[in-house]
């Protein structure tokens, strides 16, 4: 049970954290808040997609190869 109540603190306090970073890039951006809003998510967007490109080639590899591995198989 401690464990599970010192869980919840380290993600009340990182959360915290971020709601923080939040504030201040708000504030320091003022006037230029949207630009940086529409960078931050458009390089988040190029990121996921990326990685989701990758992730998607990874698994036609492997189903590519695991195909061939059963064709092998089938003709021996």
């Amino acid at each position: 049970m401690k464990g599970l109540t010192m869980r919840g603190f380290f993600k009340f306090v990182a959360f915290s954290a971020i709601a923080a970073f939040c504030l201040l890039l708000a504030v320091v951006a003022s006037d230029q808040g949207p630009w940086y809003f529409a960078w931050l998510l458009g390089t988040m967007m190029i990121i996921l997609l990326s990685v989701a490109g990758g992730v998607m080639f990874e698994t036609q590899f492997a189903e590519k190869k695991e195909l061939a591995n059963r064709q092998k198989e089938n003709k021996a």
